[in-house]
């Protein structure tokens, strides 16, 4: 049995006859329309990337709109309306610095994660509000090690050991799928999300349409790279691609 969306898509908290909540949907497809970010995890470090193109020439090159720091072990890249992700940024940041303060112990990535999503997920059971039309990738390093979660508009939460999101996403996941080694240096990570992102803006990519945050296991520091690093980074993507090149 098929719905009609246009009889279910007006109220939040009414499902379709075939179990659809379309205004979590269209939230989802808000997402898949963002920029490209995606997150790589490796024994010694977390590597997260986002697409992030100047709208303007009188645009600030240094700042950043869609990574963002948690906390000291911690980042967030994030893929949809960049309004609503701040008003979550705000949030993540609030639970990890209670948590430093009840616990003395900087906060598990996943529980960051899931708290996040508990309030996505509130925001779909009540009237009067909408989804939060972003999803967020969370990378940092805590007891477990390197960790890259995931959550989306419905507040559900999966961990991975690289992801992208946004509007590139599936593509920039085919080169994960086939690249991704468990034993991969946070160097050879920055190249891999640098050839994701190559692979999605489909021209010359340039250190000003790209931003980089590291988190290393050594340091469990959050470092976004400057544009002179990255740089740095896609001359050696491709010296790589030259043939007889290691």
């Amino acid at each position: 049995m098929f719905s009609v969306p246009g009889a279910y898509d007006r109220a939040i908290t009414v499902f379709s006859p075939d179990g659809r909540l379309f205004q979590v949907e269209y939230a989802s497809e808000t997402v898949k329309r963002g920029a490209t970010v995606l997150g790589v995890a490796s024994p010694e470090g977390v590597v997260l990337a986002a697409e992030e193109r100047a709208t303007s020439k009188l645009q600030d090159p240094t700042f950043m709109w869609k990574i963002f720091q948690i906390d000291e072990h911690v980042g967030a890249a994030v893929a949809g309306l960049s309004c609503d992700a701040h008003v979550l940024i705000d949030q993540a940041r609030i639970y990890a610095q209670s948590n430093r303060l009840l616990y003395d112990e900087p906060i598990d990535v996943e529980i960051l994660t899931r708290r996040i999503g508990e309030i996505k997920q509130l925001y779909t059971q009540h009237a009067g509000v909408r989804p939060f039309g972003i999803s967020i990738l969370f990378g940092g390093i805590d007891r477990k090690g390197s960790r890259i979660f995931w959550t989306d508009p419905s507040g559900a939460y999966l961990a991975y050991k690289a992801w992208a999101i946004g509007a590139g996403g599936d593509a920039a996941n085919e080169i994960l799928e086939a690249e991704y080694k468990d034993s991969i240096t946070l160097d050879d990570s920055v190249v891999l999300a640098l050839k994701c992102m190559s692979k999605v803006l489909e021209d010359k990519i340039d250190a000003q349409k790209i931003r980089i945050a590291l988190i290393s296991s050594a340091t469990k520091k959050f470092t976004k790279l400057a544009p002179a690093d990255v740089d740095k980074y896609l001359k050696k993507l491709e010296s790589a691609k030259k043939p007889g090149t290691k």
